[in-house]
């Protein structure tokens, strides 16, 4: 059988499919629309033209990969609420060390184990500034760590079958086509040979990373890391009589102590094993997201607003409406040269300074007698109506909702043994793995691990609806025989080859056209073609799948491939030559690594060269 023959076998509803999925192509590549609207445009096209049936369209909507994303996404924000992830973020800055190659060897395994039960872009945000601040804070280069991590993020999503969706679209192509699913674990093995490999290769290969400091331009002015406000230990606090360094441990390193005050005298004498006592007042430095999770921990309270508060004239003793704002001190205002003792904020505006920060000069311990200048930052306390006349007001320069997003650090535990059973469920079959995520994900809610509002904000909706949107695209390319044509094709091009090459093969047409497509786009359009190569060489499909997959998620060669690359491009002043220096040689020895791990795995190869198979 040659290509011409094969192209003589093409039908109506495959020329109808495949001029659909030009304009699909072209959508994907061109973004002229938004990929998740070329998604459902797509599917419409199809239901349109008869290629699908609109159930079959909107069977991507129930699918177990949608509802597999959706759900990790909200567990993702249930352990970042509650400051799981800042508080491992902190301990691979600590453990990190001062040199590069220690910060490389503690990043890398680290954020590849976040980022395999979490979704790796969240991941890479959050240990973007902690890494940024870390390499300036000891004198190296922003850009020598930022990729390595971008890297690890990716690699991570390779040890488990739930963080990266196209892995969760093959194990739904294998179910459909009749063939065994993958476990939970199934690429676990191929995931930590990855992590070892991209470790290392980072570690021997340091000198093709660029070696520039990275952006930090002048946003630290409202970078909220140095707030000094009072907290107040009020009566029946879960915190009294227990000792501060466990107060200190539970706020991380975001929080330091001034000074600490009992029945109204500065005492030296306390330190990190005295017991806190109820009405202690301590004078605390804390950052944005600290102050906001003091503001609604239980056990502690902003002393301005216990003491405070009342003068607003509303009731205090709920939250109501109250909301945190940030206001900065006009040049020329009225307020410079005054204490906030002398202001009576809480009586004049009906609010209360809660926290102050000031660009790089001293203060008084007490926040009541700072001393007002040009350029301070106020956080101040109160309801929204109620800020109207400072918002017109010519002693501030501005005032806008404050940033810090409050950790409820109570739950940690909580959020952690979510996580654990979600994933035991799972493991052990005790429920399907749709079912046991979307539990994990309802249970994080109902203990209020996060609010339900900030749970459906972390779901990110363009990627459920594309993948939503993309199945059926799959579907499509099955049901029409347009797979099995162009996997008669493609066997014609590899006939006679040895299965390790034809494995090659699959992950590099994946690697290429990942990086202007999706991974789930492109998992979805090469997955068919696949299996019907896999079935017409009498073979198992699964390793032709998961090699696809793996050429989809894991190929490292320009910062248009990775939602994670293109965060890190910015801070770390990387080029585009930067990314192909360094991910060409690691893609060719990845694409090796998977070919031959799927092969041992699944067809029954030699797992160490020279063993025979």
């Amino acid at each position: 059988m040659d290509l011409p023959y094969v192209l003589q076998q093409i039908t109506f509803d495959q020329i109808l499919f495949l001029l659909i999925l030009a304009g699909a192509l072209y959508l994907f590549i061109s973004e002229r629309l938004r990929i998740d609207v070329s998604a459902m445009v797509v599917l419409l096209a199809m239901v349109i033209a008869g290629v699908l049936d609109p159930e079959q369209a909107l069977s991507g909507f129930a699918s177990e990969p949608a509802i597999i994303v959706a759900a990790v996404f909200v567990i993702s924000g249930g352990l970042a609420a509650t400051g799981i992830t800042e508080h491992i973020g902190q301990w691979i800055g600590r453990a990190s060390g001062r040199s590069e190659g220690r910060a490389i060897a503690v990043t890398m395994p680290a954020v590849a184990a976040m980022a395999s039960f979490t979704h790796h872009v969240m991941v890479t945000a959050m240990m973007l500034p902690i890494l940024t601040r870390f390499a300036k804070k000891n004198g190296l280069s922003a850009s020598r760590l930022l990729m390595p991590m971008s890297l690890a993020a990716s690699l991570g999503t390779c040890l488990t079958l739930v963080s990266a969706p196209a892995f969760l679209l093959a194990d739904n192509l294998l179910e459909r086509t009749g063939a065994e699913g993958l476990g939970i674990f199934s690429i676990t093995p191929i995931g930590v040979a990855l992590v070892v490999l991209g470790i290392v290769y980072m570690l021997l290969a340091r000198w093709l990373l660029p070696k520039r400091s990275g952006t930090s331009g002048d946003d630290e002015y409202l970078r909220l890391d140095r707030y000094r406000t009072e907290l107040v230990v009020p009566e029946g606090s879960r915190w009294s009589t227990r000792p501060l360094a466990e107060l200190q441990k539970a706020l991380g390193d975001k929080f330091r102590m001034i000074g600490w005050l009992r029945d109204g005298r500065m005492r030296p004498d306390l330190g990190p094993s005295s017991p806190l006592i109820s009405g202690d007042v301590l004078l605390v430095e804390a950052s944005a997201d600290a102050l906001a999770s003091l503001h609604d921990d239980t056990g502690l309270e902003l002393y301005p607003i216990a003491k405070f508060g009342a003068r607003t004239g509303e009731d205090t003793d709920s939250d109501g409406d109250y909301q945190l704002v940030q206001a900065v001190v006009a040049p020329g205002s009225e307020f410079i040269g005054r204490s906030i003792r002398e202001i009576d904020f809480s009586r004049q505006f009906k609010a209360v300074i809660a926290g102050l920060w000031r660009r790089g000069a001293a203060m008084t311990p007490r926040l009541a007698d700072a001393r007002l200048r040009e350029g301070d930052l106020l956080v101040l306390w109160g309801k929204p109506e109620r800020f109207a006349e400072l918002a017109t007001h010519h002693g501030f320069l501005m005032l806008v909702p404050f940033s810090g997003e409050a950790k409820r650090r109570v739950r940690a535990p909580l959020a952690l043994a979510i996580l654990g059973l979600t994933i035991i469920a799972a493991v052990t079959e005790w429920l399907p793995v749709p079912l046991a995520f979307m539990l994990g994900a309802v249970a994080t809610v109902a203990t209020r691990c996060v609010d339900i509002g900030q749970a459906y904000r972390e779901i990110d909706v363009r990627v459920f609806v594309m993948i939503a949107g993309v199945i059926p695209l799959g579907i499509a390319m099955e049901q029409t025989g347009t797979a099995q044509l162009l996997a008669l094709g493609l066997r014609e091009v590899v006939a006679g080859w040895p299965v390790l090459a034809v494995l090659l093969v699959l992950f590099t047409m994946a690697a290429l056209l990942t990086q202007i497509l999706s991974d789930s786009a492109t998992t979805v359009l090469l997955g068919p073609i696949a299996v019907e190569l896999a079935q017409s060489l009498g073979l198992a499909p699964t390793p032709f799948v998961v090699c696809t997959a793996l050429g989809a998620v894991v190929a490292f060669l320009t910062p248009i491939g990775h939602h994670g690359n293109l965060l890190i491009l910015g801070p770390g002043q990387y080029r585009f030559g930067d990314f192909v220096r360094v991910g060409v040689p690691l893609t060719v020895m990845v694409a090796f690594v998977s070919a031959w791990m799927t092969r041992w795995l699944w067809l029954g190869g030699p797992l160490l060269p020279g063993l025979g198979g």
